[in-house]
């Protein structure tokens, strides 16, 4: 059976949620404490999806911080075609689009994009990646006015004994939620991560809302399903091709090579023709320089 999905925008995106979700923000942005988060205004409280045309992400928050800061929260479910660059494309739009038309540049806030992806994404053992404007070689930073933070839960294992910090247990909680049916010691003490999970809890849903959220996990487990067909079809494929290039390959490689050693035999039969026939007129050493044999092969010639 697969693991059900969390409602998660319902957790981070409602107006009720706004403690959770600065609490949230705090434990895996890791800022120093005089970045940390006070305040927040959520810029699009949740509603229910509509099923048509269903999006392959389950979690869209928008916050404003009260710095001015403004933060994107996405949850990646399947690692579709163009995924990076709409992450980017969408915190490049948050950015452009705090100006109206004749403001100062001066007034643009940094945008922070956050994505927790359910696949692995980079070839790193790291948990946490992030982005800024760097220079390549000096590694100067341009600007901090778009960061993409990208969080590769299946790179999260660690269980419930062995959670020692916020963003660990936070994490646990994202990851796992969907499937406890009563929430862990270790997670029980901490009231947002505990009001968090009696938002997520199915109990709480509507008919209308768990009946979405049913549709929404069939659907993304179906498009895995699709993704790793097409995989194996793919690896399928390019091992019956590789297979017949490498045959092909190889021909052409042992008809290449027979024709270079038939060359060099010819051409060795007709240097020693040659140096036979010299052998009453020249000296070993002169037949030698003038046919490419070695000195010893002139001499057996001559000794036979």
């Amino acid at each position: 059976m697969s693991k059900p999905i969390l409602p998660l925008k319902k957790v981070f995106g409602s107006e009720e949620s706004k403690p959770i979700l600065i609490d949230f923000l705090n434990a895996v942005l890791e800022y120093p404490s005089e970045r940390a988060i006070l305040d927040l205004a959520i810029v699009d409280p949740y509603q229910i999806p509509m099923l048509k045309g269903m999006k392959d992400t389950y979690v869209d928050v928008k916050a404003k911080l009260a710095d001015g800061r403004q933060v994107i929260i996405e949850m990646q479910v399947l690692n579709v075609q163009g995924f990076e660059q709409r992450i980017l494309f969408n915190a490049a739009k948050a950015y452009s689009q705090q100006l109206l038309k004749g403001e100062e540049y001066t007034l643009l806030n940094p945008v922070i994009a956050l994505t927790l992806t359910d696949f692995e994404l980079f070839d790193s053992p790291d948990l946490t990646s992030r982005f800024k404007l760097l220079d390549k070689q000096q590694l100067i930073e341009y600007s901090d006015d778009i960061e993409l933070i990208f969080i590769e839960l299946p790179k999260f294992t660690l269980t419930e004994t062995e959670l020692s910090t916020a963003k660990e247990r936070w994490l646990y909680f994202v990851k796992n939620a969907g499937s406890l049916a009563f929430i862990p010691e270790g997670l029980a003490q901490e009231p947002n991560i505990r009001h968090a999970f009696d938002i997520a809890n199915l109990a709480g849903l509507t008919p209308v809302e768990l009946e979405a959220q049913a549709k929404r996990t069939d659907f993304i487990w179906l498009q895995r399903g699709s993704i790793k067909k097409a995989k194996e079809d793919g690896l399928r494929e390019g091992r019956e091709e590789g297979l017949e290039i490498g045959r092909e390959e190889g021909l052409e490689i042992g008809r290449e090579k027979g024709r270079e050693e038939g060359r060099e035999e010819g051409e060795r039969q007709a240097a020693l023709t040659i140096a036979r026939n010299l052998l009453p007129l020249l000296d070993d050493a002169t037949i030698a320089a003038n046919t490419g044999l070695s000195a010893a092969e002139v001499a057996r010639l001559r000794q036979s």
